[in-house]
């Protein structure tokens, strides 16, 4: 099994192949270990928790954003790891063969310091920016906040969010828009803004009321297809939408 692998130096961009024997079970993580264990130490690669928790080795693996911790290698070989995305990148295809190569590239969308690491600045802080965290509600109560059953299950969707950045990466708006907020930054401030403890969800809404918040959204649904853990953004953007647009017309009709 060979890894093509997009390299980067800071100044030049080549893709190399290495040979990999494959064993049972190995992820891409396991694959680019060996590759920089066993022949190439100058590889670059995040990782960290290596239990899909922390989100740091998100890349493209065939073209797709991925966690290299979670997906098998057999896997990607035998097409399990195939999807069909609208169109976000905007480099070429390498050819390579598919059958018997994957792959590995850095997350498109972000700035690449070195091989397959990418510099996630803008990221954050478009997810800052927002202030997406709860501002709770006044007076606070002497026992615990309680919710309903369903508020509970709605808000879990959103909550499992680990930040990794594959539906930032991704996203067709984010790679012709620079100034789009992006699906994750989004999808946590709705989040927030839907919990039933958060003082005043509109409130939290209106940080995204502009044009490149909600507003830049074209729902391609490619970040509800990539993330890890099945989070869909583009639900709750749509969602908050029409929960931003109800409340002006309730404002006009005054």
């Amino acid at each position: 099994m060979f890894l093509v692998v997009r390299r980067f130096d800071g100044k030049d961009t080549k893709y190399q192949r290495f040979e990999v024997k494959e064993s049972a079970g190995m992820t891409i993580l396991d694959a680019l270990f060996d590759v920089r264990d066993k022949q190439d130490d100058s590889l670059a690669f995040r990782y960290s928790c290596r239990g899909a928790v922390c989100g740091s080795c998100a890349m493209l693996i065939d073209r797709v954003p991925r966690l290299a911790c979670r997906t098998q290698v057999g896997d990607v070989l035998a097409g399990k790891a195939r999807m069909v995305l609208d169109p976000f990148l905007q480099t070429d295809i390498v050819g390579y063969d598919s059958m018997a190569e994957i792959l590995v590239e850095p997350m498109s969308n972000m700035p690449v310091q070195k091989d397959l690491a990418v510099d996630m600045t803008e990221f954050f802080k478009k997810y800052e920016e927002l202030r997406p965290f709860l501002e709770a509600k006044v007076p606070i109560p002497e026992r615990e906040y309680r919710m309903s059953k369903d508020a509970e299950r709605e808000l879990e969707r959103y909550t499992n969010c680990i930040l990794c950045g594959a539906c930032y990466a991704s996203c067709p708006v984010n790679a012709k828009n620079a100034a789009y907020t992006g699906p994750a930054a989004l999808a946590r401030l709705y989040r927030f803004g839907i919990d039933p403890r958060q003082n005043g969800e509109q409130k939290a809404f209106l940080r995204a009321d502009k044009p490149e918040g909600w507003w830049a959204c074209e729902f391609h649904n490619n970040c509800t297809r990539v993330c890890p853990k099945r989070v869909p953004p583009s639900v709750g953007i749509a969602r908050a939408r029409k929960q931003i647009q109800a409340t002006k017309g309730k404002e006009v009709r005054k």
